[in-house]
């Protein structure tokens, strides 16, 4: 049996972030990691010779943003991170070969759009401009706050006497609004449409759900104002920097630690044990990075959960499954727009209806005849990730069912059950080639390898992923803000006295931003 002051469980990024948060100010902080590696979502690997690629997450927007990024970054840069961009961070490409990409250059941005339709450049500025003039403070209190803490009521409060109760009532009405009635309004042109709609995706969102168009404002916004930062070399930088930052101060990091229990005694949570028979200690706090299933169903005890609370973990939902695909090459890509190829992340798709069709073929259990693509290439801003001359494609989907009951194209086979094989995993990033060799088409006689994960991977590499869903549970607006995970839960507080709960599946959600394990540090 091992005494520490805060035991956390669970090594993703959240995690990190509590942990060095509380190391440093003097806290005697143990992490324990049931896979080899640390990182959750964040995962590098050499999957072809010379080739560095991050396998799961590999961009940090939200991250570099974050109030846990502001507190850390002198201490994470001193232990050799960067943080790396390309000149273009995000464009668009359609079937038909039209294209438009966006940088964090708002003139420039203006002059493109204006092109593609008269006056949508200047709409795009003015949308961006007023967001962060008039919304981004209380949309950011509310994304990144403690909900039910002093802090929210009293920015609630000042926003309520600043804009009265008129003005917060359209406040609250727009942010109601479904991504696809914000782009219909504002923008005549389907290409304009087409380079803002995918990004919904990317917060667990399709675009006619409600609260989609605040978030597409939120991260169009973030990349035009921020672009699209990795870091050099790979994400394990990132890894190794918060290792360092734990260790220097005194805390342990423990892989290859699966924990069965948190230990509960007199309405408190004092530690946790593991499969291996490990006991640890905590003073202070557990902290546990996990999925509401886990932590209600599996590691606390049935007498320690009160039914409302077990009502609400069994009924939390998953949302779509993603895939992803790495490809190595030995030549960069040769698009078919050459504007493409020093851009970050490339959406291929048909526009806002494909982005909207593929989601709904997907929360049907159908593999979409033409999901969207979302295309990262991580060598543009940071070569050093592939030999001389080579490049990588980081792909990923995210409009797929966790269960098949069908295929829209009429191409593939369900399984049995309906789970993923790996049989059905590479013939659908055959589909996804296919597509993609006809916008490159210099990519199937420069592939050195590829590399599919499918969401039964995704799961084995991170339990918290269930069914492949990398965002850890639906961000719909019935499970976000005050009702994620669920209502009966305030904030990261659980029923168990010195537990709590953070990760994906908690406020405010997905992102590689750390903001609830900051805001659990910040607490303690």
């Amino acid at each position: 049996m091992q005494t520490y002051d805060v035991v956390i469980v669970g090594s993703g990024i959240n995690s990190l972030v509590c942990a060095a948060i509380l190391a440093k100010k003097g806290r005697r902080v143990a992490v324990l990691e049931r896979n080899d590696r640390l990182g959750g979502c964040i995962r590098t690997e050499e999957l072809f010779p010379g080739y560095t690629h991050d396998v799961l997450s590999s961009w940090y927007p939200l991250f570099v943003a974050g109030a846990g990024y502001q507190a850390l970054a002198d201490d994470l840069h001193a232990r050799g991170l960067e943080f790396a961009k390309s000149e273009i961070d995000t464009g668009v490409l359609t079937p038909d070969g039209r294209s438009l990409v966006l940088s964090t250059d708002d003139r420039a941005n203006r002059e493109r759009v204006n092109d593609v339709e008269s006056g949508d450049g200047d709409r795009l500025s003015a949308v961006i401009g007023e967001f962060f003039s008039r919304d981004a403070a209380l949309t950011f209190g509310l994304l990144g706050g403690r909900l039910r803490g002093r802090s929210t009521l009293r920015l609630l409060a000042k926003e309520l006497r600043s804009r009265r109760m008129t003005g917060t009532l359209e406040f609250a009405g727009s942010a109601l609004e479904s991504c696809r009635s914000w782009l219909e309004k504002d923008f005549k042109s389907d290409l304009v449409r087409a380079v803002i709609a995918p990004w919904v995706l990317h917060a667990g969102l399709g675009p006619d759900d409600a609260f989609s168009g605040i978030m597409a404002k939120v991260i169009i916004g973030a990349v035009t104002a921020a672009g699209l930062p990795v870091a050099t070399g790979g994400s394990q930088g990132v890894i190794d920097a918060f290792s360092g930052v734990i260790s220097d101060n005194g805390g342990e990091l423990i892989t290859g630690a699966e924990v069965e229990s948190v230990i509960v005694a007199d309405g408190k949570a004092i530690g946790v044990t593991t499969g291996a028979g490990g006991e640890y200690r905590a003073t202070r706090a557990v902290v546990c990075n996990v999925t509401p299933q886990a932590l209600y169903g599996r590691l606390l005890a049935h007498e320690h959960v009160p039914a409302s609370i077990a009502a609400g973990a069994a009924s939390y939902r998953y949302g779509r499954a993603g895939m992803q695909i790495h490809y190595a090459l030995d030549q960069p890509p040769r698009w078919s727009d050459p504007g493409l190829a020093a851009t970050s992340m490339i959406h291929v798709t048909s526009g806002l209806d494909g982005v909207s069709r593929a989601v709904n073929e997907a929360e049907r259990g159908l593999l979409p005849a033409e999901g969207t693509i979302v295309v990262g290439q991580p060598t543009v801003a940071d070569p050093t990730r592939a030999p001389s001359g080579g490049s990588i494609l980081w792909i990923q989907l995210q409009e797929l069912p966790s269960v098949i009951r069908g295929d829209s194209a009429g191409e593939i086979d369900p399984p049995p059950g309906g789970g993923w094989t790996p049989e059905v995993a590479e013939a659908y990033a055959d589909r996804i080639q296919k597509r993609l060799m006809a916008h490159i088409p210099n990519l199937e006689s420069s592939i050195v390898g590829r590399k599919v994960f499918s969401p039964a991977d995704l799961e084995r590499l991170n339990p918290n992923l269930v069914g492949g869903d990398p965002y850890s549970g639906a961000c719909t607006l019935d499970q976000s803000l005050w009702w994620r995970p669920f209502a009966t839960v305030k904030d990261h507080s659980t029923p168990v006295d010195q537990l709590f709960h953070i990760g994906a599946s908690t406020h405010p959600g997905p992102g590689l931003g750390g903001n609830s394990g900051y805001m659990v540090a910040a607490e303690l």
